[in-house]
């Protein structure tokens, strides 16, 4: 990717709208474009940190062994009257009429979707258990839609389903995506704990939700340290400094969090009113039990930054940032920007993924400036002095001092950074 090229521009000051972290970071690094509150364009550098972090997703649903799919996301209402959701879910449901006077909604969430396609699936115990998953545009009605990518209307989710005869293969399976989740989250530099919380309008047990303690989140957890035992305040009858219930010595703190997942035991609420049924070996009729699973793709982008920033800009984890390194030219000499080419084709002959700043007419501190902004793992620099040496500027950006590194053992030094 040529930086002179690139469909974005960094920008010297946050939008004055804005005030968490991930807005103004993400904004000024030209990885997105804010159209309305809550609805972003990922630019370019912020569409290959989705497209990573969706790989990260993908590749932990896959090992799961459930197959990807992708819903429609304009429903008619008559999906979601048959569980009552229509008038439910009306706070944060788009809901509208078509020309014809008929009436839909734009899916917030898609239990009642994926049951109904089970019913053409689904025959015999022998189908099950079985799950499927799919990354997709979710829209809901947010009355607060703020903090750029935590809270949007419109945005991306990877939703997971699975169907089962009894209880316990449900159990062993939620278990399973439990530890699934949190691999997720430890691949992209985030430490996330399991927090109970209230099944909401999907379930009547205890559901479990992800949290990453951050003070942009705006939900509040009661944790323990100690053990990692975690509950959503909204359940939760402990005060800050009360014993936790679940581990001798230990004790609660609330602490501000941000969601970046969810997972629920949803039994029979969504099989039973769709006709989802199968039958056992000896031909009875049963209705299929149900447990759903999300993760916010793009509350994730904005927890990551939200984590993993400094006051020069974002730094991000090597498994998500959008390039591998950031090579960056200085000068107009003719001989130093031939030699910074030789070095982007080298590169990128290996398969590195590299941000070539080869824009002309900029100071060393512009360009240095915004590489802090955009936050690449790696800085490489190429300069009348490093040619000198016929050597490049290698430079973490994390905490990192600047060496001269040879052109050929470039690709070994930054394929070992590498997750």
């Amino acid at each position: 990717m040529r930086q002179s090229k690139l469909f974005s521009r960094t920008l010297k000051e946050a939008p004055k709208d804005e005030v968490s972290v991930n807005a103004q970071l993400l904004a000024r690094g030209g990885f997105i474009s804010k159209l309305m509150a809550g609805v972003h364009t990922f630019l370019p550098l912020g569409f290959r940190v989705r497209e990573k972090v969706i790989g990260i997703i993908r590749e932990e649903m896959n090992a799961l062994g459930a197959s990807e799919l992708l819903m429609p996301a304009l429903h008619p209402r008559a999906a979601w009257d048959a569980t009552g959701r229509w008038e439910s879910m009306k706070s944060v449901m788009y809901q509208f009429r078509d020309l014809q006077g008929k009436e839909y909604g734009l899916g917030p969430t898609h239990e009642e979707i994926v049951a109904a396609i089970g019913t053409h699936i689904i025959f015999s115990y022998a189908d099950l258990p079985i799950s499927t998953y799919q990354i997709q545009t979710k829209f809901r009605s947010e009355a607060r839609a703020k903090s750029g990518l935590m809270r949007g209307r419109e945005f991306s989710m990877k939703d997971l389903y699975s169907f089962h005869a009894d209880e316990q293969s449900l159990a062993e399976f939620y278990e399973v995506v439990k530890h699934a989740y949190l691999k997720v989250f430890k691949r992209m530099e985030l430490t996330a704990f399991v927090t109970e919380a209230s099944g909401g309008d999907f379930s009547k047990e205890h559901s479990h939700e992800f949290m990453v303690e951050t003070s942009a989140g705006e939900d509040e957890t009661v944790l323990c340290r100690l053990c990692g035992y975690a509950e959503n305040k909204e359940i939760s009858k402990l005060k800050s400094g009360a014993t936790c219930p679940k581990c001798p010595g230990g004790v609660v703190e609330h602490v501000a969090t941000s969601e970046v997942g969810n997972i629920f035991k949803l039994g029979t609420r969504f099989s039973e009113p769709l006709n989802l049924r199968y039958r056992d070996a000896a031909g009875a009729l049963h209705p299929v039990i149900m447990a759903s699973y999300g993760i916010g793709v793009d509350r994730l982008v904005g927890t990551i930054v939200e984590v993993h920033h400094d006051d020069r800009g974002i730094v991000w984890p090597r498994s998500v940032a959008p390039a591998a390194a950031h090579l960056v030219v200085l000068g107009e000499d003719e001989k130093v920007r031939a030699y910074a080419e030789k070095v982007y084709e080298a590169l990128t002959k290996k398969g590195m993924e590299v941000l070539f700043d080869d824009r002309h007419e900029m100071s060393a501190g512009e360009k240095f400036t915004d590489a802090d902004l955009i936050g690449i793992p790696a800085r490489l620099v190429v300069s009348e002095k490093t040619l000198a040496h016929n050597k490049v500027e290698v430079k973490e950006r994390k905490n990192g001092k600047p060496e001269l590194v040879a052109l050929k053992d470039l690709p070994a030094l930054l394929g070992s950074n590498r997750e």
